[in-house]
């Protein structure tokens, strides 16, 4: 059977595929847009980049949504947070625990959303003298590692299970992200785990400290 007779009884029995919801981040007109800093530049190293994105986790009756604060180099999860609501609060918790634990990255780049452009959040950024760079619109390939990790999340655990609470969602969410960051090698990292490949790359001052 061809991909429109599919289509055609999926829509006739209700069935809608496992995707990605649209627009969990829009930008208002106002917002400030920085340019994308990343092309080209070698990043080989721990906290040279930083990266964040949102998304949506589909509970047993609606969503709930998951913004991570992810290291470019190594793909570490260095914080998270899983919120009811797309509001700014929930990103700047986010960045100020990463930064907290792990020390400032050089760069950080998001979307053009209405939480990164926000007065709160950028502030936020340049206050600890981070340079921010912003994909450009509509290039979902500038901040292609963050999205690969919501992939993984969502097929690996979100999808399998119906969350009943926040909570639940939060702690399963917590458990696995742990596990891709301490015990699950990646072969673009010479099958080291992300911690791993974080720690081993940290700048010598940052170790030492």
């Amino acid at each position: 059977m061809g991909r429109k007779h599919i289509s055609t009884l999926m829509r006739r029995r209700g069935i809608e595929p496992l995707r990605r919801l649209r627009s969990t981040s829009k930008k208002h007109p106002g917002d400030a847009v920085y340019p994308y800093l990343l092309r080209g530049l070698p990043i080989k190293r721990a906290n040279r980049v930083g990266a964040m994105d949102i998304t949506h986790i589909p509970m047993a009756r609606g969503f709930v949504y998951l913004c991570a604060v992810v290291d470019w180099a190594s793909r570490k999860v260095r914080a998270h947070r899983v919120s009811i609501t797309l509001d700014t609060d929930f990103c700047v918790q986010a960045v100020e625990e990463a930064i907290v634990k792990y020390g400032t990255p050089e760069i950080f780049n998001t979307g053009q959303g209405s939480q990164f452009a926000s007065q709160a959040f950028t502030q936020r950024l340049t206050g600890h003298g981070i340079r921010i760079s912003m994909d450009g619109k509509g290039a979902w390939r500038d901040n292609v590692f963050v999205k690969r990790r919501w992939r993984t999340i969502k097929h690996d655990e979100a999808y399998l299970r119906a969350y009943e609470s926040v909570s639940y969602a939060r702690a399963l969410l917590a458990r696995l992200i742990d596990f891709y960051n301490a015990r699950r090698p990646h072969s673009n990292l010479d099958r080291k785990t992300p911690d791993e490949f974080y720690f081993g790359t940290l700048p010598a001052m940052q170790k030492a400290a």
